[in-house]
Formats: C-alpha cells, structure tokens, sequence
C-alpha cells in the first residue's frame, strides 16, 4: 500500500487532529525499517509494520535483544500467571519480547508485555500476507483500561521472518535487532511530507479554536521548514454532500453549493439566522485555490498567511465572514485574485467542481476519518442519510405536539394556544387566562400574610426592646437615688454639724 500520513503539525512526529467530527476511513500501513545486527547468519535489514497505538519514536531508534516467551507465546495473558518478568536487567540491552499472532488483540498483546517490562513488542504473523497496521480495537469498557496506558513501540513482522528469529533464538543463539523509525515519515526528495485537515469555520466550539490556535502558533515553524526544503505541507478540507432527495430542501440549498455536490454544517446550527454551510464550503474552496495560486509561485507557504490573517481579519462574530473581506487579504499578501476566482468556478452550476472533487477523493482513500453531521446517520464517507426524528420518536413525543421531519433536523409545533419547548420537548400555555389571576390572587395573598406577619413581630420585638430598656433604667437610677418605695434614710452627717 501506498505510504502515507495525514497530520495537523510536524512535533517529532506527527499530532493528528481532526477539525470536524470524526470515523473511520481507509487505513494506510506506517512501515519501518528493522534490522538485525547478531548472530551473522540472520544479519540484514526487514521490514515491519508500525502499531497504531503505544508511542512509535518518530526521528528516532532503538536497540535491543529479542525473547521468545516459552510460555504464554501468543501474550493474551498476563506473563506474570507464569512467573515470567523482562525487565532489563542494569546496563543491558532493552527486552524485545516476540510473541505470535492470535487468539486476541494485538494491543492487549503488547499490553501484557509492557506490565512484564518489555520495551518494545514484535508480533509475528500467524500467516504469508503483505504487512498490515495493527489496529486499536474498539473501545468497551475491557480495553479502554489499557489501550490508553500503552507506551511502548510494536511493529508486526512477516512470519518468515518470525520463524527466523524463534529458530535463532531456540538454538541459543543471541539476537539483537535494530528499529529505525528515521524512514517511517513520508519524506518526497529528502522532505517530510504532510498534510492539515482542516476548516474555515470559526464558530464550532473548542475545535475551531484549538485549530485557530495551532494554526497561529505553528505557522512560523510552518513556514520556516517549508522555505527551507524540509517540508512539503498539502492542506485538505473535509466536505459532505447533500442526499438525492433532499438536493431542493431549503436546509440542502443553505449548506450546499454546485446543487448538492458539497456541503458543510450550518455554522451556528441554526438555518434561520447568522452565516450558512454554503458561506463555509465557499470560503474553504477559497483557502485550497490561495494555496494552488500560491504554489504555482513556488510560495507554498503564503496559504499560512492568509489563513491567519483571515481568522484576525475576517471572523464571523463581526460578519466580517465574506468574499470582500477575503479579497482585502488576498490583495495584501500580493496574490493575483483573478487566478483564485478562475479556480473556484461558479458555485451555482450544476456540476463537478475540480478542486472539491479531489478533496472528496482524498477524504475517501488518504486515510482522514469522518462521520455524518448531526442529524444523519450513516459511515461519514459513502453515505449520510437524514435521520427521522419524528418516525424513530427521537424528539417532539409531548402529547400536544406534532412532528414534521426535515433535512438534519425537524419542526415540532403545538397544538391549540401553545409553544413548544425543545430543551424540556414539551408544550406550555402561551397565555395563562383566568389561571392568571388566580396566580396574581394567590401572590397578593402572601405578600399581605408576609406584610402583617412583620409588622406583628415588629411590634412585639418593640414592646420587648422598651420593657428591657425600662429595667436597666430602673436598675442604673437605684444606685444613685432612693425608689418611692423605699423609705427615706436620716442624714446624721449634717445634725451633727447643724
């Protein structure tokens, strides 16, 4: 198979990043080079395929002496139920440890041989065929314990080869290998290649930003590798296309150009307000035709240019989202304008675009995972069927509502005098009658209770506060002054100066 690699950035290796929601498509086979160095009989440079999980050293490579397990030969159990460990020991080589094909998941293979200190896993195949990825299974509840944990390298080897090493190994014979992963990037005339998926919309959340912002902070390394022959960078943007049957519907004819042909989700999710689908297959055409201009110049890397200085120039919250505003950008980086429209064609005709149609091809073979918007179902690449929320009483069940499906949504109305609300999917009164002023009795009621349930407790906390000032009155004037109660105490002091 054709070798291959879809990526967001080059970081010693390669950070895969999907803008728009994700599947799966075609997988491409990520070989590297592995060879080994001892005994001399089995001297010389095989192939292997990389494992789509754990952390394959991209740029890099490693040592190592191969094992061959005497039991548990295929690693679906834990190594540790036969007293079975391959830690290195201080100063030797890693442990590759080489276990068949077979019986379960080529991860939870590697798994096991990860807990038993292995520091990188060969699996030999179980039969002669051209090399394949071995795959993350599907997540349940079992493996997303250890798959995410992974972090040693594997690669899968032919069964020749693997009958060659167990042979090797058996007659005691030491063998160390060798992984390269230096030749496992695509690299076209001494360059890496690789390839952005990527989107023009900037209202879809924490994607649109984490791209906005990797976009922004990765373009001067972008731009520096390219200029500098090390890279050789291709940008895609992910489409979809409108269903047969719904290619007049109003929902189709907002999210789509060329009748159909090419469509993207409605920015805000919303098809009666703000900037439609076909505004962001419009200027995502735009982007991909900057970028065929700009490489016709042999300036590749101006489309990083424009794509920054339109997301700062040109965002949606200021409707600033438009052919003027890309226009002022394109003129500002020197770029010939005539040559981009040429390239875009007419978005009304009733036809293949070029441009799209290869996007669409490459989104099908080159290994980029998709799924169908909301509101269709299907595998995200050959089909996307339009969900019937009302036939599979997905929405809009309250007893007064009626159900009416449309192309990725549905309207649900009320019956009678009242309004449907689609975060409880029920219906209330639009105006409440004479329930109003039962409502607005009942609240005079209990502002009146309140009213006088204060003014009582005023009224006694009032007597209180007085009857207790009154006491300490009393209290503080007996210290100085006989009560009228008491009787008067003669004063021998001034008989016996009169």
């Amino acid at each position: 198979m054709e070798l291959q690699r879809s990526a967001v950035g080059l970081f010693l290796g390669f950070l895969v990043l999907s803008v728009a929601p994700l599947s799966t498509a075609r997988f491409v086979v990520e070989k590297n080079s592995l060879r080994v160095t001892s005994p001399d009989k089995i001297k010389g440079k095989y192939d292997s395929a990389i494992g789509n999980f754990g952390l394959p050293q991209y740029g890099g490579s490693m040592s190592g002496a191969v094992i061959y397990p005497k039991e548990n030969q295929k690693g679906c159990k834990e190594f540790s139920e036969f007293g079975l460990s391959y830690k290195s020991d201080p100063g030797a080589l890693p442990t590759f440890l080489l276990v068949d094909r077979g019986d379960c998941f080529f991860a939870l293979k590697v798994w096991n041989a990860q807990k038993a200190g292995a520091s990188a896993v060969l699996v030999a195949d179980n039969i002669e065929e051209a090399l394949i990825t071995m795959d993350t299974p599907e997540e349940d509840i079992s493996t997303a314990k250890y798959i995410e944990n992974i972090t040693i390298p594997s690669a899968l080897i032919e069964k020749s080869f693997g009958q060659t090493l167990k042979k090797a190994i058996s007659s005691g014979d030491m063998v160390n290998v060798y992984l390269d992963w230096r030749e496992s990037v695509p690299h076209p005339d001494d360059r890496v290649e690789y390839e952005l998926w990527t989107n023009s919309n900037d209202e879809c959340g924490v994607k649109c930003d984490m791209l906005m912002e990797f976009t922004k902070e990765f373009r001067g390394a972008a731009q520096i590798l390219e200029k500098g022959g090390y890279t050789q960078f291709t940008p895609h943007y992910i489409t979809w296309y409108c269903p047969r049957a719904f290619t007049l519907s109003k929902q189709c004819k907002s999210q789509c150009i060329n009748h159909g042909r090419y469509c993207a989700p409605d920015p805000e999710q919303d098809f009666s307000t703000g900037y439609e689908g076909k505004d962001v297959v419009i200027e995502n055409l735009r982007q991909l035709c900057v970028f065929k201009v700009a490489n016709e110049t042999q300036k590749p890397w101006v489309w990083w240019d424009y794509v920054t200085d339109f997301q700062i120039r040109c965002p949606m919250k200021e409707k600033k989202y438009n052919k003027e505003c890309a226009d002022a950008v394109i003129k500002s980086l020197g770029l010939d304008s005539k040559k981009i429209d040429k390239c875009m064609g007419d978005s009304d005709a009733d036809s293949e675009n070029p441009v799209l149609k290869e996007e669409q091809d490459a989104q099908d073979d080159g290994g980029v995972q998709c799924k169908c918007p909301p509101g269709f179902k299907g595998d995200g690449v050959k089909t996307c069927d339009d969900i019937d929320e009302c036939k599979e009483k997905k929405a809009c069940q309250c007893p007064e509502c009626s159900c009416k499906n449309t192309w990725g949504s549905y309207d649900c109305s009320c019956s009678g005098n009242l309004l449907y609300i689609k975060d409880h999917d029920t219906c209330i009164s639009k105006t409440s009658g004479g329930s109003k002023s039962s409502a607005w009795a009942a609240v005079w009621v209990i502002l009146i209770g309140l009213a006088m349930a204060s003014g009582g407790a005023y009224l006694v906390y009032k007597y209180r506060l007085r009857s207790y000032m009154d006491s300490e009155i009393r209290a503080i004037m007996a210290q100085y002054m006989p009560l009228d109660s008491q009787a008067e105490v003669p004063n021998h002091v001034n008989d016996e100066h009169a």
